[in-house]
C-alpha cells in the first residue's frame, strides 16, 4: 500500500496543574506564574502548565489509518515539524507491504535521513517514533491482530500497573487510598531535601502498614556522592528502584552508583537508542531498564529489550505525558516483552488521553487491559481532537 496522507499534529490540552503535582510528567512544584513553560522549584528542568504531545495520522491508499504518537511534553511543533520536512517525503515514496517485518527497515531509512548529520537523538528519534508506532498500528489492523500479537505469539492480556506519584499535600492518605484499590507500588518523586523524601517514604509505609513497594524517582537530582548515600537509605527501606539518581549524561558516574548500593538504578526515559545505552551496559549503570515508547518507537523498543535481555536486565516502560497511542504502544510492548512485569500509570493523563480515544484504555483493578482489537486499539476521535486542535 501507498501512503496518501502524512499528518503530524501539535497537541495542547489545558491541566489543573496544582491538582497533577506529584504525578508523572508534573512532578514538582513550579515557579512563577506566566507563560505555558515553567521551572521545577526544586532543579533545573521545564515543565509545561498543559498535556502536550505530538500525534500522527498515516492513511493509506488500503483505506487503512494508522496512529502514532512521539513524546512531546514541551514543542510538540518540533517533532511535527521534522515530520512534515524530513520524513514525510520519504514516506511518500514508499511502498509499505503491510507486513510488521518490514518495519525495521524503514526504521533504519528514517533513521539515516539526519544519521551522518549528527541527529542520532532528541527530537529526530522522537519524530520517527511517532511514525514507527504508526506503521505497528497499521501492520496490525492490516493483519487482523493486535501489536501485541505481532510482537510475541503468546502476549500477556494484562499488565500489573505501578501508581505514579502521589500528590504533595495528603500523600500518606493517598498512598492509604492506593493500596486500599490492590496498587502494589507506588513511585514517589523527589520534590524536596533527601531528608524530607526518606521521611516521606516512612510515611508512606507506616500509613499502608507495608502495604505497597516504593519506587524512588530522583529527576536527576542528586550527584554521586550524594546518590550513593540516599541509595544506602533506599536499600535499608528495601526500594524497588532508584530512578533517574544522576544528570542522564555520565555513564561513569551511574556505573558508580550502581556499584555502591543494592538498589537497582533504573534509568532509560532519556535514551531513545541502543548506541545510546551501551555505555551505560558497559560500566554497569542499568539495574532497571525504562524506555519511553513515544521516544524510542516500538521496533527500536524491541531493540533495547533485546539489549536489556543479552545483559539480565528486566523491563518496565516509562509512560509520562501521553495520549492514547503512545500508552498503548507502551502497553502492547509490555505484554509481548517477557521480563516486563509492570507498566507506569498516572490517572490524570490516562483520563486526559481516554477523552481522545474511540475506545479508552481500561484498568481491571490494578491491571492495565491490553488492547486486543488489531493494531494499537487506540484510533483517535478526530471530532474530540479538534474542539482542542481547532
Amino acid at each position: 500500500m501507498k501512503f496518501t496522507s502524512v499528518e503530524a499534529i501539535p497537541v495542547r490540552v489545558p491541566r489543573d496543574i496544582a491538582a497533577a503535582t506529584g504525578m508523572a510528567g508534573s512532578p514538582t512544584r513550579l515557579r512563577g506564574t506566566q507563560g505555558d513553560y515553567r521551572w521545577s522549584e526544586v532543579f533545573p528542568c521545564l515543565y509545561s502548565v498543559n498535556i502536550e504531545t505530538a500525534l500522527l495520522k498515516l492513511t493509506t491508499d488500503s483505506g487503512l489509518v494508522g496512529w502514532g504518537e512521539a513524546q512531546a511534553p514541551l514543542a510538540p511543533e518540533v517533532a511535527c515539524t521534522i515530520i512534515n520536512l524530513l520524513l514525510k517525503p520519504v514516506l511518500l515514496e514508499e511502498e509499505f507491504s503491510g507486513d510488521a517485518g518490514d518495519i525495521p527497515a524503514l526504521w533504519n531509512k528514517l533513521y539515516s535521513t539526519m544519521r551522518v548529520r549528527g541527529q542520532t537523538g532528541g527530537f529526530m528519534i522522537d519524530a520517527i517514533s511517532a511514525v514507527d508506532i504508526a506503521l505497528w498500528d497499521l501492520a496490525g489492523k492490516h493483519a487482523g491482530k493486535p501489536v501485541s500479537a505481532l510482537l510475541d505469539e503468546t502476549p500477556k492480556l494484562h499488565v500489573p500497573a505501578y501508581l505514579s506519584g502521589l500528590p504533595d499535600r495528603g500523600r500518606a492518605e493517598a498512598a492509604c487510598r492506593a493500596a486500599a484499590q490492590s496498587f502494589h507500588q507506588v513511585k514517589l518523586f523527589r520534590s524536596g531535601p533527601a531528608a524530607a523524601m526518606l521521611a516521606a517514604i516512612d510515611e508512606i509505609q507506616q500509613a499502608t502498614n507495608g502495604q505497597l513497594r516504593i519506587a524512588f524517582d530522583g529527576l536527576w537530582q542528586f550527584t554521586p556522592g550524594e546518590a550513593i548515600d540516599f541509595g544506602y537509605e533506599l536499600d535499608k527501606r528495601g526500594a524497588v528502584w532508584f530512578e533517574a539518581p544522576l544528570p542522564p549524561e555520565d555513564a561513569v558516574a551511574h556505573g558508580e552508583v550502581a556499584r555502591a548500593i543494592r538498589t537497582p538504578v533504573a534509568i532509560g526515559e532519556s535514551y531513545r537508542t541502543t548506541a545510546e545505552m551501551a555505555p551505560f551496559y558497559r560500566e554497569g549503570a542499568v539495574g532497571l531498564l525504562q524506555p519511553d515508547l513515544g521516544r524510542c518507537g516500538i521496533t527500536e523498543g524491541m531493540r533495547l529489550a533485546a539489549q536489556a535481555l543479552r545483559h539480565n536486565v528486566a523491563v518496565v516502560p516509562h509512560i509520562s505525558v501521553a495520549f492514547g497511542p503512545q500508552i498503548a504502544a507502551a502497553l502492547h510492548f509490555a505484554a509481548a516483552v517477557d521480563s516486563c512485569t509492570l507498566a507506569e500509570y498516572n490517572p490524570k493523563v490516562l483520563e486526559v488521553a481516554n477523552r481522545f480515544l474511540r475506545q479508552p484504555i481500561r484498568l481491571e483493578g490494578p491491571c492495565y487491559e491490553v488492547p486486543r482489537t488489531p493494531g494499537l486499539g487506540a484510533d483517535i476521535d478526530e471530532d474530540a481532537l479538534r474542539q482542542v486542535t481547532g
